[in-house]
């Protein structure tokens, strides 16, 4: 566990944020495992049948994992003030409304899953397949939402390393898993999405293991089990809309990326920036329950450096090497024209969608969830439905197209930066007075 609230701050970002960042890059890594054995070992067919479900996966997943972020900040403002029975009654009633909407889950993936895929206009000839692999993966839910919610408390004790090593553990057997099923058993897109089901319950088991058996107050007990309606609110309040945003961001994103094979690029560019906000959130709410307000503007200062610093390092990176990443998804030369193109104009100002989603972050550590949702939204999809209606039909081409990420992201910090003036003002202005650091 990672001391939060005393000593350095720099040095303990990055111990939070690196295992954070690793986990979410592995698992993309593996992801991309489900899709080249498949698309190797299966046909065609069976690929665009797990490809055409990928949209509508991310949505609830997104959805659900930005739900957690309540259960972390709750937890970390508990843990951080001394709260035990608090703390306890948050975990007890995070993991039992974890339980209770995975099982919601598994019944709206196998009784609706059909009809989603009919209403995204899904091929006839691949719609059987997808079907069949929504409805295997959406069984692994309740496993997916107890170790995401469980993962969620750890992080917000500062534990990172476990949830990594538990990540690490679940992909490898997935992987293996995935080659075995496929092509020993020819089991295809069902095999792809078993291997998938059992590794979540392997990275499940693992983090219950770890709450059933600490002696912090932390500790998950079976008979504790239930939902308090005023921590299920508090969660809720800075969760949902954390999920909201994710899934309309990440829409605008993939109308806007479906195209080009650059997308996948940025999807490791956003899970290392995005672990950086979780640090941030994670610190805020923990300094903001021991009520160290000067902490947390440092906090929050010490994350966007430590942001730009790895944006512009791996944005730099990726717009240098862009042809020969490109050249990983496809060998059509001008698809990598463009993708190359495309990496000029975002990569290299990446950084700003760092800082974006920092401020967001560091509300969420104080409670306040709502407001940067909705500016979040206003910024990012507001200006790009404004660009692409307003600007690109009058000047029609890729670079004026991809413009609109930066615009986007300038137009989203100013609202935020103005939102977060007034909020650390109210803040502040209700917190006791504290020593100098």
């Amino acid at each position: 566990e990672i001391d939060m609230c005393n000593g350095t701050i720099m040095d303990k970002l990055i111990s939070f944020a690196l295992p954070l960042m690793v986990s979410s890059i592995l698992q993309l890594l593996f992801n991309a495992v489900d899709i080249i054995v498949v698309g190797r070992f299966t046909g065609s067919q069976a690929l665009a049948a797990v490809g055409s479900t990928t949209a509508l996966i991310n949505m609830f997943v997104n959805l659900f994992i930005g739900v957690s972020l309540g259960a972390n900040v709750l937890s970390a403002r508990f843990y951080a003030a001394g709260k035990e029975r608090e703390m306890s009654e948050t975990v007890h009633t995070a993991m039992t409304f974890a339980l209770i909407s995975g099982i919601v889950m598994v019944f709206v993936g196998l009784f609706c899953t059909r009809g989603a895929l009919e209403l995204m206009d899904t091929p006839a000839d691949v719609i059987d397949q997808a079907a069949l692999y929504m409805k295997i993966y959406f069984c692994s839910m309740p496993f997916f939402m107890l170790y995401n919610y469980g993962a969620a408390v750890l992080r917000a004790v500062g534990d990172t390393k476990r949830p990594l090593l538990f990540l690490i553990i679940s992909g490898a057997i997935n992987a293996v898993l995935n080659l075995f099923l496929v092509i020993a058993f020819s089991m295809g897109v069902a095999g792809v999405a078993i291997a998938t089901v059992i590794s979540q319950v392997i990275s499940c088991v693992l983090v219950l293991w770890c709450l059933f058996t600490t002696d912090s107050c932390y500790r998950l007990q079976i008979s504790k089990l239930g939902i308090k309606g005023e921590y299920l609110l508090q969660i809720f309040q800075v969760g949902v809309p954390a999920g909201i945003q994710s899934v309309v961001i990440n829409f605008s994103n993939v109308l806007l990326q479906s195209y080009t094979a650059a997308n996948n690029i940025f999807g490791f560019l956003f899970v290392s920036v995005n672990s950086i906000t979780q640090a941030c959130m994670s610190f805020t709410s923990q300094n903001y329950g021991a009520g160290k307000k000067k902490r947390m503007d440092r906090v929050l200062i010490d994350c966007m450096i430590l942001s730009v610093i790895v944006a512009v390092t791996l944005g730099g990176s990726a717009n240098l090497f862009g042809p020969q990443l490109l050249h990983i998804y496809t060998t059509d030369a001008d698809v990598i024209a463009c993708g190359t193109e495309i990496l000029l104009y975002t990569t290299l100002t990446y950084f700003l969608c760092g800082i974006m989603d920092l401020i967001p972050g560091a509300l969420r550590g104080m409670g306040h969830s709502a407001v940067p949702m909705i500016l979040s939204i206003i910024g990012t999809v507001g200006t790009r439905i404004f660009w692409i209606y307003g600007v690109f039909p009058t000047h029609r081409s890729l670079m004026v197209l991809f413009l609109s990420y930066p615009a986007s992201w300038l137009a989203t910090i100013l609202l935020q930066a103005i939102c977060f003036y007034f909020v650390r003002k109210k803040v502040h202005s209700t917190m006791p007075q504290e020593e100098p650091l």
